[in-house]
């Protein structure tokens, strides 16, 4: 056996111990996080960043302990935000006093909290791509001496041959396009413009070492290399540019798929990282490191249909993005699990093949990994803390805070 198998079938029987010694055993899912693994994947983040802080992307951990945890390790500074209404959840909680929005916000209600509150704004850097998302927060004003800090999204993509490649994100790509808008900032009264985002998703979020794909693999390699080339070029051009126009405090750029590359880039101060720090599934197969995942769910046994069948209860946490079966949780403990073609991960049950099922018993838990970071606390109030085989502490996910951002 593979000292690869040998790993998961530990971590199937830790798992198993550190729930059975709970006082009152928990409902499905259960939602575990690895400490261990955990703090080794943020000390890994920090020698990748080279010196360069990192700022947590809480969308991809989405429990307030973990965002403190990581914020605790030396080389993480500050937080990347999704919304309004979350950045000041963060700020009122104490969590940050550092957080930047990612996405353009028109959520009025949030926004007038943001700008009736100047500690708040104070702490709180709204992202803009148009100047039409100036205007909404003027109209959500409430007062008129509230400085508002403002970060512009720029388009990170990569241009070839008339086709672009990357997340359709901002409509800022030309440099006299940014410079212009920078300037509509600045012009503007109750406005500082604080900062930049690139986010390279074409680099930092897609698989480039699959050991079926090993064409396509090379492929997103090039491609890659050739987003990242034409990046930095654009990016010092930019920056030397808005150099002329106003001093930035940062210039955030990356993900955990890019963090070394893009720490390499002399324009960029920062690097977003989150889902470096949990692993999910499609994080499995980067060259640039190697993955320990942190984050599972327990499912129990409920159904036998066959001796060689195990029917786990619920299952179907199905993750975000273009659908395939890359989006799927993936039964990671026992190893050899797998989903059925016909039924795959079904929100009432999943039935599951592979030799362990013969093994499992009605009542056993089955250990699996979700596709994506942070998607996984959507659905649980509790996680469980476990370093080892025991449970150090259970915390609420954000929707155990009642939040839902």
């Amino acid at each position: 056996m593979s000292d690869h198998l040998v790993e998961r079938n530990r971590l199937w029987a830790r798992l198993d111990q550190a729930v059975a010694a709970l006082p009152e055993p928990p409902s499905t899912p259960i939602a575990v996080v690895d400490l261990d693994a955990f703090d080794a994947n943020a000390a890994d983040l920090v020698r990748r960043a080279g010196g360069k802080p990192l700022r947590v992307a809480s969308k991809s951990l989405r429990v307030a302990e973990l965002v403190r945890r990581a914020l605790a390790h030396d080389g993480f500074s500050g937080v990347l935000a999704f919304t309004v209404a979350e950045a000041l959840w963060l700020h009122e909680t104490g969590v940050s006093d550092d957080i930047v929005v990612a996405y353009p916000s028109v959520d009025v209600a949030a926004l007038r909290r943001l700008l009736a509150s100047p500690a708040a704004a104070g702490a709180i850097t709204l992202m803009v791509d148009d100047p039409a998302h100036l205007d909404v927060v003027d109209a959500a004003r409430v007062v008129d001496d509230v400085e508002v800090r403002i970060a512009l999204d720029l388009d990170a993509g990569l241009r070839l041959g008339g086709q672009h490649i990357g997340p359709r994100r901002s409509p800022l790509f030309d440099t006299a396009d940014v410079v212009a808008l920078a300037r509509q900032v600045l012009e503007r009264d109750g406005f500082r413009l604080v900062g930049v985002m690139t986010y390279e998703g074409q680099v930092a979020g897609v698989q480039d070492d699959v050991p079926d794909q090993r064409t396509r693999s090379l492929l997103v390699r090039r491609l890659k290399q050739a987003s990242m080339a034409q990046l930095e070029v654009r990016r010092r051009e930019i920056s030397e540019a808005m150099s002329r126009v106003a001093e930035l405090e940062f210039w955030n750029g990356g993900g955990s798929g890019s963090v070394e590359a893009t720490a390499a880039d002399g324009a960029v101060t920062e690097i977003a990282a989150g889902s470096g720090l949990l692993v999910p599934g499609i994080f499995d197969h980067y060259a640039c490191f190697e993955p320990r995942p942190a984050a599972y769910f327990g499912l129990r046994v409920t159904r036998k249909p066959t001796p060689a069948v195990a029917t786990v209860h619920g299952g179907g946490l199905i993750a975000s993005g273009a659908t395939g079966a890359d989006r799927s949780p993936v039964p990671w403990a026992p190893p050899g699990l797998h989903l059925t073609g016909l039924e795959g991960a079904g929100e009432v049950q999943t039935p599951l093949t592979g030799h362990p099922a013969a093994l499992l018993r009605i009542g056993d838990l089955v250990w699996f990994r979700h596709a994506k970071s942070g998607e996984l606390f959507e659905h649980v109030r509790d996680v469980h803390l476990v370093r080892g085989g025991v449970v150090t502490d259970v915390v609420p996910s954000y929707r155990g805070c009642d939040r839902a951002f």
